[in-house]
């Protein structure tokens, strides 16, 4: 069973609410949507079709990939919308590019995410699209 997909951050209230009258109520649903699904929510008041696709976006990294929520989100925020791209990532510079973002977001807290972390994350996208780096 797939984790449960509320409460959302208060920037996705719209796409929530839309997303609970349907019946969506985890990140497994909401991965499987398609484009022409977006669309018609979105004509249902109020959500916006680029949320949606970002929030699917988001759902897709957490089914596929197992991450937390929290790590997809962050990943998309970094421009890695997919397990392709994070497949195709180099750790390095993904490491530093998150390391950035988490800086700009939590000040000069420690930062949660280490190479380790990252190298498992494009490791586990890898087995998932069948590439890997040479």
């Amino acid at each position: 069973m797939s984790s449960p997909l509320y409460p959302l951050p208060r920037h996705f209230q719209r796409e929530e609410r839309v997303l609970q009258q349907q019946g969506i109520s985890c990140w497994q649903e909401l991965s499987s949507l398609s484009d022409h699904d977006l669309r018609a929510l979105s004509r249902q008041g109020g959500a916006l079709e680029r949320q949606l696709r970002k929030l699917r976006g988001q759902a897709q990294l957490v089914v596929e990939l197992e991450l937390q929520p929290h790590e997809a989100a962050l990943l998309l925020y970094a421009g890695i919308a997919s397990t392709r791209g994070l497949a195709q990532a180099s750790p390095q510079q993904l490491l530093m590019q998150l390391g950035r973002l988490e800086r700009s977001l939590t000040g000069m807290a420690p930062p949660r995410l280490d190479a380790s972390t990252v190298r498992a994350w494009i490791q586990r996208a890898q087995r998932a699209t069948g590439l890997s780096r040479n």
